[in-house]
This record gives structure tokens, C-alpha cells and sequence, in this order.
């Protein structure tokens, strides 16, 4: 109970706490531009193929590692730090590109919607770049789990927010007063740029080259650096494969859950009030979970564990489909999708942390990160052709096995890895 209380007690710390809000800052424009622009669709009476399609827009997301030396290397637009100073930038950046994507029209603008959200989408992730190097550089290792976790719980709540919360404004207002209101409320993000502490810049390796010498050097530190540095770790391949695919059932079925409920009969404040109460709820218990089994088991056992039931989680989008218009189905499926998915994302980021070199934390996070994007982006945006061929039923049974293949190469990585450390300790002692 002990190690229990105070694997709780590190999410005191003033550091952890300042986390909270940048989570927040980079959940908030995803759904701007999948679920909540997916509902818009489905409202506006676009079709299934074409709003899986737009999921296509989130592919800066798996792609931010080619800028993020730029990120890590030049000097910020605004001169408070290098961390602070691009974050800042990027965010008044991003209210700006959300306010043109909100004043859209799907009926007749799809084209013009199509490129603002792929602008919210790269600076969204060229945000999450700054935001992911600000709290791996300014966390100890020991405070990883819980940062993570923050990072979760700031998200998700951002997430319900940009989602339940804009269906309700939508629903009153329209649907430009709701982007409009989520733009204004990355502020929150902000204010952690302005005021907060700049984390301490690794030490510059200079040798004095001018030229296209200095170019080169460049090159090779900022850029083909960090991923040379990565490929030196055993297993590497395996490692990239199951990154890509973790969280792609969850993708597959996050992607296609709007018109699912849309098309059962529920309401924009239905969903709203829903994924309001019982979303929120869940996914501050579930980052927290997952950031204490973390701690406590380790990052490898809460993957797997936080995994299997990720997985799980997605058939009450089959107990939803086949039970139709209920609420309290609808109540289960949005606790479980908050839960599980908040558990698997806490121990993932953890994994990610883990695995970058101090020297190259921003590129060598966006690398990793951007792999985990990959099943969001370019994989789930086949779920509305799969839904349509398939069913809701026979979709959301294989949303559910999808991760399956992930969760099994990750337990061989796990015991690879063990015997290796087994085998080096054996030549220490020997």
C-alpha cells in the first residue's frame, strides 16, 4: 500500500501539475478535426466513405518527425526560450487556423475544409512537438509515469471538451461559435508558455566548421543524428512495428463512433450530455490508473495489461450497435472508450519517454509519436469503406481483435529484452 500511496503522491509535484494544462492544449484540436468534424459531416448528410476519408487530414501527425529538427535546432519566432518561444508561436498560429476552419461550409466548402484542417492538423502536431520535448526535458525520470499520465488527463479532457462540449454549442449555436470557443480555450496552453519554466537546453557540441562544413554538421547532429542514435537499439524494427500498431483498433473504431451513434437516432446533446458526465469521469480515473500501474508494474506489464483491455473496451461499440437507441448503452460504451483508452495512452507515453536519448528528446518523441499517428491517420481512414462493406457489428469485431498482433510482439519484446539484460549482468559477474 505503501509504494501504492506513493507512486499517488508524485502527482503533487509542481512539475507534474504544469503538465496538466499543455495535455489540454494538445487534445483540444484533434477531434476539431475527426470525431466532432466527422458529427459535422454526418449533420451536414456527407457520406460515411467520405467522412472516413477525411481522417486523412490528421497525416501531419504521423509525419511531424521530418520538421521536428527544425523545432529542436533553429531559433523560435518569439525570443523566450526555445521550448517556450515555439510553443507560443505555434499556438497563436493554431487559434487562427481553427477560426477559418469553423467558418466552413461542408455543404459546399468541402475542398476549402479539407486544406484548414490539414493546416489545424500540422500545427497541432507541430505543438505536440514542443509540448512532448517540454515535459520530457522537464520531468526526472521518476516523474515520467505521473507526466504521462498528466499529459492523458489533460488530453482527454481536452478531448471531451472539443467534443461533447462542441456538439452542445453546436447545437445552440452553430457550429463556427463552437470552433471559435475551442480556439479561444487554447489559451489555457499559453498561459503554461508564458509563465512557465524553461527546461535546460542539453550542452551544444561546436567544432568551429564554416560553410557547408557547419551545414553538414548540422545535418548530422539536428537531423540524421537522433535517428541514428534510435537504430542503435536492439530490436528497433519490432520496436517500430508495435508502435504503429497499439492503438489502431481503437483508432479504427474512434474514427467511425459519431456516425455510429448518429445513425442509431441520437441527438447532438445526447452524445453531448453523455460523454460529458460519464466521459469526463472516466478519463481522469483511467490516465491516473494507468499512470500508478505504470509505476508500479513497470512500462512493459502496463502495456499489455492497459492493452488487452483497450482492446476489450471496444465491443460495447458492439453491444451499442445491436441494443440501438439506449442511453445507458450508450453511457457504457463512452466510459469504456474513455477508460481503457486513457489507461493504453498513459502507458504509452511512458514507453515513448522511455525510449528518447536526452540530446535529441523533440525529434527523437516525434519520430516515436508520429508512428503511433500512422494507425490513426492512414489505416483508420479505410473504417468508413470497412463499415459500409461490413456492418457495424462485423466492423467494431474487428476493431477489437486489431491490436492483438501488437499486444503479442510486444511480450516478445519484452522477453527479449529480459534475456538480454540477463545475459549482460552474467558478463559483469563473470
Amino acid at each position: 500500500m505503501t509504494a501504492w500511496w506513493r507512486s499517488l503522491e508524485q502527482y503533487r509535484d509542481r512539475r507534474v501539475l504544469l503538465i496538466l494544462p499543455l495535455g489540454f492544449a494538445s487534445g483540444l484540436p484533434l477531434l476539431l478535426t475527426f470525431s466532432t468534424l466527422s458529427a459535422w459531416f454526418a449533420k451536414a448528410g456527407v457520406g460515411r466513405a467520405t467522412i472516413g476519408a477525411f481522417a486523412l487530414v490528421g497525416t501531419p501527425y504521423a509525419f511531424k518527425f521530418l520538421w521536428s529538427p527544425l523545432i529542436d535546432r533553429l531559433p523560435p519566432p518569439i525570443p523566450i526560450g526555445r521550448r517556450r518561444g515555439w510553443g507560443l508561436a505555434i499556438q497563436l498560429a493554431l487559434v487562427a487556423a481553427t477560426l477559418a476552419l469553423g467558418s466552413c461550409d461542408p455543404k459546399v466548402q468541402l475542398a476549402r475544409m479539407a486544406a484548414f484542417a490539414i493546416l489545424v492538423a500540422f500545427l497541432s502536431a507541430s505543438q505536440d512537438v514542443v509540448i512532448d520535448a517540454y515535459r520530457v526535458e522537464i520531468l526526472t525520470p521518476d516523474q515520467q509515469g505521473p507526466g504521462a499520465a498528466m499529459i492523458q488527463t489533460g488530453y482527454r479532457i481536452a478531448m471531451l471538451i472539443s467534443g461533447a462540449g462542441a456538439l452542445v454549442i453546436a447545437a445552440r449555436y452553430g457550429w463556427f461559435a463552437a470552433y471559435a470557443t475551442m480556439a479561444a480555450l487554447l489559451s489555457v496552453g499559453m498561459l503554461v508558455f508564458i509563465f512557465g519554466p524553461e527546461p535546460a537546453a542539453p550542452p551544444e557540441r561546436h567544432t568551429g566548421a564554416r560553410g557547408l562544413d557547419a551545414v553538414r554538421e548540422w545535418l548530422a547532429t539536428a537531423v540524421t543524428g537522433p535517428f541514428a542514435d534510435f537504430m542503435r537499439r536492439p530490436l528497433w524494427p519490432a520496436i517500430v512495428i508495435f508502435i504503429v500498431a497499439y492503438k489502431l483498433g481503437e483508432a479504427m473504431a474512434g474514427v467511425m463512433a459519431m456516425p455510429l451513434y448518429i445513425s442509431i437516432g441520437f441527438s447532438l446533446n445526447e452524445i453531448a450530455a453523455i460523454s460529458k458526465l460519464v466521459g469526463f469521469f472516466a478519463t481522469v480515473i483511467g490516465a491516473i490508473a494507468g499512470g500508478v500501474v505504470t509505476s508500479k508494474l513497470g512500462v512493459m506489464r502496463a502495456l499489455i495489461l492497459c492493452g488487452i483491455l483497450q482492446s476489450a473496451g471496444n465491443l460495447f461499440y458492439v453491444l451499442q450497435a445491436v441494443g440501438g437507441h439506449r442511453l445507458d448503452y450508450l453511457a457504457l460504451c463512452v466510459a469504456a472508450e474513455n477508460l481503457t483508452g486513457a489507461m493504453a495512452g498513459t502507458a504509452l507515453i511512458a514507453y515513448l519517454s522511455d525510449l528518447c536519448s536526452p540530446a535529441f528528446t523533440a525529434t527523437q518523441y516525434a519520430l516515436l509519436s508520429s508512428l503511433a499517428a500512422v494507425g490513426r491517420t492512414m489505416v483508420a481512414s479505410s473504417g468508413g469503406v470497412l463499415a459500409d462493406k461490413l456492418g457495424w457489428v462485423p466492423f467494431f469485431m474487428l476493431t477489437t481483435v486489431a491490436t492483438i498482433p501488437a499486444l503479442l510482439l510486444l511480450a516478445w519484446i519484452a522477453r527479449r529484452e529480459s534475456w538480454a539484460v540477463a545475459v549482460a549482468r552474467e558478463r559483469i559477474v563473470t
